[in-house]
């Protein structure tokens, strides 16, 4: 199927501050280079602020990112769960329509959305308030027929039941998410028939559908204020606030208090900070004291540390485990002995790696050549 961009663009498109804040944090989540990675999140945020996919807010996303305009066009126009053309303003109904559905009643629901919405898929309605479209299986057939509006799910439906949804979304009002015949969720429609010692004492909604009332964002354009901007993965621009409750918070011990994390006997925070506070020359199993080799507190004065991802084997995250041995230039590696290697070898656990990627080899090529 061909995809275009529609026809009628806004001039032009930014995100609000919050949700600003929040593409900046997704961006994080990728290695330095990988940034385009983040693509599909924030055009997927771009639509869920705005309805649908605008030409601007794709070339925005692709500023973001520093990718040609071209490059995220593409990303647009493969995936069809980029709306490429203005939606309703109040809903976008996507009623699923492959064979579990479609042997339960999804026609029947395709009849009301051409009715009471617009005769073809993608058409707003007369008011501009709904659109629909039929899609592919939303993966939630032991409740067919259903249908996605929104962010949720609305299942067991009826024509009848679906036209009422319709009607009480025109009046302002949004209908509680989940099932529509009084079921839980998808357990049999007689009712449980195992695990009934679960169903006393429940919420009247299932998880999914609680969340969906007590946000309140189910047909709710997002503008990034729903929920707090969590980003565990590292320090985001925009996030400040997070990032200090992250590092000021202490965990509870895992597991719970009175039982051994492992063999030590010790919670998973205890054991940590036993290991933190090990001076660093405590003995290794196989790897002599007086082996240890010349090791610094930071580079030697008046010259940078070395870059020692050039030796082949060495990444960012072992180059900082070096550095935090206190080594930092190729000729500290180059002059390591047998015994040294050992010692390092067994304080990073390498098994034989140094030797195998022969480092010291390495290291004194790279020192002769500065």
């Amino acid at each position: 199927m061909l995809r275009r961009l529609h026809p009628d663009q806004p001039a032009s498109f930014a995100f609000t501050p919050a949700n600003q804040a929040w593409a900046e944090a997704q961006i994080t989540k990728y290695p330095e280079g990988r940034q385009a990675s983040a693509i599909i999140p924030l055009l997927w945020r771009a639509q869920e602020q705005e309805g649908w996919l605008t030409r601007p807010a794709i070339e925005h996303v692709a500023e973001m990112l520093g990718l040609a305009h071209i490059r995220a066009l593409e990303v647009a126009t493969f995936y069809f769960m980029f709306q490429l053309q203005p939606v309703g303003s109040v809903a976008h109904l996507q009623i699923c329509g492959t064979t579990t559905c479609m042997i339960c009643g999804a026609e029947d629901l395709i009849a009301v959305c051409r009715d009471k919405i617009a005769p073809k898929a993608h058409q707003l309605s007369a008011d501009g308030k709904f659109s629909w479209e039929e899609v592919e299986c939303l993966g939630a057939c032991a409740n067919a027929p259903m249908a996605q509006i929104g962010k949720d799910y609305y299942e067991d439906l009826t024509a009848a039941k679906l036209a009422h949804i319709i009607d009480e979304m025109a009046a302002g009002r949004v209908p509680t998410p989940g099932p529509q015949n009084g079921r839980y969720a998808s357990e049999p429609a007689g009712g449980l028939t195992s695990l009934k010692d679960h169903e006393a004492g429940r919420d009247v909604l299932n998880t999914s559908a609680r969340l969906a009332v007590d946000l309140g964002d189910t047909i709710k354009r997002i503008d990034g204020t729903e929920v707090p901007l969590l980003a565990p993965w590292g320090k985001q621009s925009g996030s400040d606030v997070a990032v200090a409750e992250r590092a000021t918070r202490t965990p509870d011990p895992r597991p719970s208090a009175g039982k051994p994390a492992d063999r030590t006997g010790v919670t998973e925070q205890a054991a940590q900070a036993e290991a933190t506070a090990r001076p660093t020359h405590e003995a290794v199993p196989g790897a002599a004291p007086e082996a240890e080799p010349e090791r610094l507190i930071a580079p030697r004065a008046g010259t940078a540390a070395d870059d020692l991802k050039k030796i082949s084997g060495v990444g960012p995250k072992l180059e900082g485990l070096l550095n935090e041995m206190g080594f930092w230039h190729f000729d500290q590696i180059a002059a390591w002995t047998p015994e040294q290697v050992a010692w390092v070898d067994a304080r990073l656990q390498f098994k034989g790696r140094i030797e195998r990627d022969d480092w010291i080899g390495q290291a004194a090529s790279l020192a002769g050549s500065r």
